[in-house]
Parts: structure tokens; sequence; C-alpha cells
């Protein structure tokens, strides 16, 4: 399903493939040779999304530009399943396993993997060739990859990241910053009621 969105159309070469369920929504540029297939999501909220050639983004992957961080998706790049991308700039020839998540801002570089529920965090950057451990987590710049059981070490590097200040513009002690991030949000996301199918 192809949707307008803030009067983008996706585009489509004509060497690609998409599959009949998945959503393409706004200023989405789909290179030759790349396979999208069912129910994924590419979603362009105010920048663009561009795939390069011959990518693959497999079932159930979402990938979501904001209206402040596009995305980047470089040639030979595959997404796995329910993997999701937000934000961020992918190199050439990265594997993104099932179930990864990479955040606003994070820059992956060419040849990187990501391995099986492995998250790659905001402003996060890998350099080429690096690989992030089955669920395992990549934060900061200079990197750390670290196991999931060490979340005081985690969130002592994601704090300085300022993901709710990066992502949403608000400040972490607001003391109602859930309320202020849902309306803002919610408005943004919002703006896609006067979406149009594309024939």
């Amino acid at each position: 399903m192809l949707f307008s969105h803030l009067g983008f159309e996706p585009r489509i070469h004509p060497d690609a493939v998409v599959a009949p369920t998945a959503v393409i929504s706004g200023n989405v540029t789909i290179a030759a040779g790349c396979q999208v297939l069912h129910g994924a999501v590419l979603t362009a909220e105010g920048t663009p999304i561009v795939l390069g050639e011959n990518t693959i983004v497999m079932e159930n992957a979402l990938i979501r530009a904001s209206s402040t961080h596009a995305v980047h998706i470089g040639a030979h790049t595959l997404i796995g399943p329910m993997a999701s991308v937000a934000g961020a700039d992918v190199g050439e020839e990265v594997f993104l396993a099932t179930g990864t998540r990479v955040f606003n801002g994070a820059q992956l570089g060419d040849r990187s993997e990501v391995r099986i529920n492995a998250v790659v965090h905001v402003r996060t950057t890998l350099p080429p060739d690096t690989v992030v451990p089955i669920s395992w987590v990549a934060v900061g710049d200079p990197l750390l990859i670290l196991p999931p059981d060490r979340h005081e070490e985690i969130w002592a590097a994601q704090k300085e990241l300022d993901f709710p200040g990066y992502v949403f513009g608000l400040d972490r002690q607001t003391p109602d910053l859930m309320v202020q991030l849902t309306e803002r949000y919610g408005r943004s996301l919002a703006r896609h009621a006067q979406d149009v199918p594309v024939d």
C-alpha cells in the first residue's frame, strides 16, 4: 500500500519489488533491486527515507524517518524480520538481524552486523565492520558494546545521549514528561489523517 504524506509520494524503481501488504508512506525512495516484504512499514514523517540498491527489508520490519532525522540505508543491506530503524544512517552491506533496534542519530558503518535482538542506541556510531552480539547494546561515541546485564553502565552512557531531548526536544527532568511527549508526538502523527492512497 502506497500513501502520499505531507505532499510526498513514494518513488519506487521499476526493478524493485514491494509486497502488496507492505506500507510505504511519504518521501520514500526505493532503489533498483530492492525487496520490501510483507508487513514491512516505511514511513517518512517529514524527512526522507532512501534505500540503496539491492537492499532487502524483511517481514514486519519498520523504518521510520522523523521530522528531524532522515533514514539512509546503503546498498546491499539486509534488514531482518521485526527489526526497526528510526532516523539513522546505515552503511552498505550491513546486516541487521531479526528484532534489532537502531535509534535516531545512529550511524552504522559499512559491513556492520547487529545480531538478533541487539540495540544500537540514539546518537551511537558503529565503525565499519563492527559486530554487536546477540541481545547486546551498542551505545555512545566513542562506542561501548555491553551485554544487557550491565544495565548501570548502559544507562550511564545512555543518559548522556539524552534520548528525550534529542528525539523529542524535551528535557528529561520535565515533571510531566510523558504527558508532553505523547501530546506533542500525537499531534505530529495525526498528520497521517491527511494521507492519500497512491494508485
